[in-house]
């Protein structure tokens, strides 16, 4: 048997997975394919690169996502610290800035004289595939939902079932400085909500002088909401002979989906208005768009909630219907991907170990949990159990 554990995979699963191990005195050997393959959705070489969103979501111990970081927060996560070192105003949630997170996280592996990281895709040599490596000892596989073609075989060969999907999308990226801040303003809804009563020119002098700056808010009245509405489900997506017959993750949906279910759709969705007062008119706008802090500097602002399949030139014409982004520059448009995901609730055991193989084990996306932080925790559990029986 190895003297080491074998991690397949340099994203959030594979990392937290790696360091609990690590932590114990164990050897570990965590296999990364980037820089020498990318999946579609990943552009840096660094570990633990996120993609769909910078957001870990709320931070409250009101809500089950708030309580389980607090309690990773307690068992020493290298995740969850890391998030909360490169952390930028989000609000109520916890939001990284990406690159930082990814660098810090980097560091931190490949800093540990228990980890060996590996840049290889696993089952390109003919002895080092999956099912070779569990042979002679323990492999978790955190290869997260956009898991290469080739590992998604052996993973179909190791667990006898076709693998599961579905699509995802990711958000498009504008800098700070085209934003048009005579229309935008900054705020957080739910702290407005609790100052409705003040006036308007009371409002207008607080958010002047915010000190705590979250969201970047864009107001739309009937008419720019009704516009914009139309042209997004009208303007042209990437592939559209396929697009409708695949399956949409209901939880990351595409925006231009939203809107086919109906014109108010996005408004009480991620267009909502609650709590917000438009600068322009003195009442509640119609609708409204948010921008969320995508660095630490504050130079980049994600489209809160506009995870798109539009092709990048409509990205760029539709969205800057948008008032307030007329003259938007786009730093990063949103592509569409696919995701992979076993059946675990047949194939894994309460720990993440694969019934059919004593020595393999999950962790992560691919596992079928959804966000960041249940991911995290996933990969926790993994690493926890097989530190167990090392």
């Amino acid at each position: 048997m190895n003297d080491y554990i074998t991690v397949i995979g340099g994203g959030l699963a594979g990392c937290e997975a790696a360091y609990q191990i690590a932590k114990k005195g164990i050897k570990v050997k965590l296999y990364e394919m980037k820089p020498i393959k990318f999946s579609p959705a990943h552009s840096n070489g660094n570990l633990a690169e996120i993609v769909c969103s910078n957001s870990f979501k709320s931070n409250l111990h009101t809500n089950a996502c708030g309580l389980l970081k607090e309690e990773l927060r307690i068992l020493e996560s290298l995740l969850i610290k890391c998030a909360d070192k490169t952390c930028v105003p989000a609000g109520q949630a916890l939001a990284v800035d990406r690159e930082e997170f990814s660098k810090l996280i980097t560091k931190e592996i490949k800093e540990n004289k228990n980890i060996e990281v590996i840049n290889e895709e696993v089952g390109i040599k003919s002895k080092n595939t999956i099912e070779e490596m569990s042979k002679e000892g323990i492999v978790i596989i955190a290869t997260g939902p956009l898991t290469s073609q080739s590992l998604a075989e052996q993973i179909i060969k190791i667990t006898g079932q076709d693998r599961l999907y579905f699509y995802d999308a990711a958000a498009p990226i504008v800098t700070k400085e085209s934003i048009d801040m005579n229309i935008a303003f900054w705020g957080d809804r739910y702290k407005q909500e609790r100052q409705k009563e003040e006036s308007i020119e009371e409002w207008k002098n607080r958010i002047k002088n915010e000190e705590e700056q979250n969201y970047i808010n864009l107001p739309m009245n009937k008419e720019e909401y009704e516009k914009f509405c139309e042209e997004l489900v009208n303007a042209e997506i990437v592939t559209l002979h396929e697009f409708e017959k695949r399956e949409i993750f209901e939880g990351c949906m595409p925006i231009e989906i939203m809107a086919k279910r109906g014109i108010d759709t996005l408004r009480f969705g991620p267009l909502k208005p609650v709590g917000f007062t438009d600068p322009r008119t003195g009442k509640h706008p119609y609708a409204l768009v948010q921008l969320r802090q995508d660095d630490t500097n504050a130079t980049i602002f994600n489209l809160v909630g506009f995870q798109t399949n539009l092709k990048f030139g409509e990205q760029k014409r539709v969205f800057s219907m948008i008032p307030g982004l007329q003259n938007a520059e786009f730093v990063k448009y949103g592509v569409m991907h696919r995701n992979t995901y076993i059946n675990s609730t047949e194939l894994l055991d309460e720990t993440y170990n694969l019934k059919t193989n004593n020595n393999i084990y999950f962790a992560g996306q691919i596992t079928g949990v959804e966000g960041y932080v249940e991911s995290i925790s996933s990969r926790f559990s993994s690493g926890i159990k097989c530190n167990k029986r090392f």
